[in-house]
């Protein structure tokens, strides 16, 4: 059995006659940075829905601290409150304020109305003064940090984050990736699909190359920005960061 908090073995995952997901193979470590990187359609945003079990998978096993999330018939309940995931698109519910957004999910699912612990997850991220203002008065970064608040509320061990800055003005991915540089600092365990490459190298622990469905390489980001090993990756990071 496993003794990395999260781990991977021979996942696989198709849509169809779309084999999304090879085979899978991926240890994380508690308090663990993890980015993936490579091209739109490598299978990384399907990965992070496999891990959360948003997608079931069609082969392979996840296991979360020693036991098998992956296991069919299982409740998914209490997994996906120790798993957060972010998409790039916020989803906040409009007619809410940003602060009934984030309590939203703790009273329904943990019949909880911590509103001081969702108060001072705005204070914590440059929020507080936003949080009784609805989505449409808020610009796409400070909604995006709606957005990871609102998975911060469930007190996650593991936070998943798919693309957060791709749909963001340049000038606003900065206050997002500031909300990642702080759960870095405190010891969050994270796995990012990311283009962001340069915050890659600077905070990632490891970074996954992935190109159709599998992981082709992976290492530290100074190994992996400098002297990639493999072909494949070489001609990913070349094309990204000319």
């Amino acid at each position: 059995m496993p003794e990395a908090k999260l781990s991977l073995r021979g996942v696989q995952k198709s849509f169809g006659d779309n084999q999304v997901l090879r085979g899978i193979d991926l240890d994380v470590a508690a308090g663990e940075m993890i980015c993936l990187i490579g091209a739109s359609g490598s299978g990384k945003s399907t990965l992070l829905r496999c891990i959360n079990q948003l997608e079931p998978i069609d082969d392979g096993t996840v296991w979360l601290d020693g036991l098998d999330i992956s296991e069919p018939g299982l409740d998914l309940g209490p997994v996906r409150r120790r798993i957060g995931i972010v998409f790039q698109s916020y989803n906040l519910f409009p007619h809410m304020s940003a602060l009934d957004n984030v309590l939203l999910a703790p009273r329904r699912v943990l019949g909880e109305d911590n509103k001081a612990r969702a108060e001072a997850l705005f204070e914590r991220f440059g929020l507080a003064q936003h949080m009784r203002k609805y989505p449409d008065q808020l610009s796409g970064g400070q909604q995006q940090r709606v957005a990871v608040i609102r998975a911060l509320a469930m007190q996650p061990e593991i936070m998943l984050f798919d693309e957060i800055t791709a749909a963001l003005d340049p000038e606003l991915v900065g206050e997002v990736l500031n909300v990642l540089r702080q759960l870095r600092s405190e010891g969050m365990t994270m796995i990012l699909a990311t283009h962001e490459m340069g915050f890659a190298r600077e905070l990632a622990d490891r970074v996954c190359f992935m190109d159709g469905g599998v992981i082709v390489e992976e290492g530290p980001p100074e190994q992996m920005f400098t002297a990639p090993e493999v072909a494949r990756t070489q001609a990913f990071l070349r094309s990204v960061l000319r």
